[in-house]
């Protein structure tokens, strides 16, 4: 019973503080001025999308704790969810694209060098970051592209 009290927190503080950070950081009339890059999808699609993600990053950090506590690999699952919940107010609310890049592109980096930590010891937790790769991956072409047009 404890063990999926646990689970609930991660999932309560990895939702929470991804709707929070979302609530509290709107794109608003400076962002829909901007010039987007192809392939921008529309504006509804974000919230599932991250709502899944954030579940997703939940569970892999969750079982990464329940497997070592403060190990190497949960300080890198930390990093990530720090500079996750960093880049939405350095782009929207400070309307810094250059920064938005460098903190997703480090973003980035955290991602894959979790997944490849935990590849071996625990291949679910790894596999529940590879969809939030592939987003992240996208997000930098989008982020990039905003940087570039504007």
């Amino acid at each position: 019973m404890q063990r999926w009290f646990s689970l609930a927190i991660f999932i309560f503080v990895v939702v929470g503080g991804g709707l929070l950070i979302g609530a509290t950081n709107i794109p608003g009339t400076w962002y829909l001025g901007l010039e987007k890059p192809m392939l921008t999808p529309p504006g509804w699609l974000f919230a599932p999308v991250w709502t899944v993600l954030y579940i997703l990053i939940a569970i892999a950090g969750w079982r990464t704790w329940l497997r070592g506590g403060l190990s190497p690999a949960f300080s890198v699952w930390a990093l990530q969810m720090g500079l996750n919940f960093a880049w939405s107010p350095a782009v929207f609310s400070a309307h810094e694209l250059g920064l938005g890049l460098g903190i997703i592109a480090a973003m980035l980096a955290t991602i894959l060098v979790f997944t490849r930590m935990r590849w071996a010891q625990d291949r679910v937790a790894a596999l529940c970051f590879v969809p939030y790769a592939l987003w992240v991956t996208f997000a930098t072409y989008l982020n990039a592209g905003l940087l570039l047009l504007n």
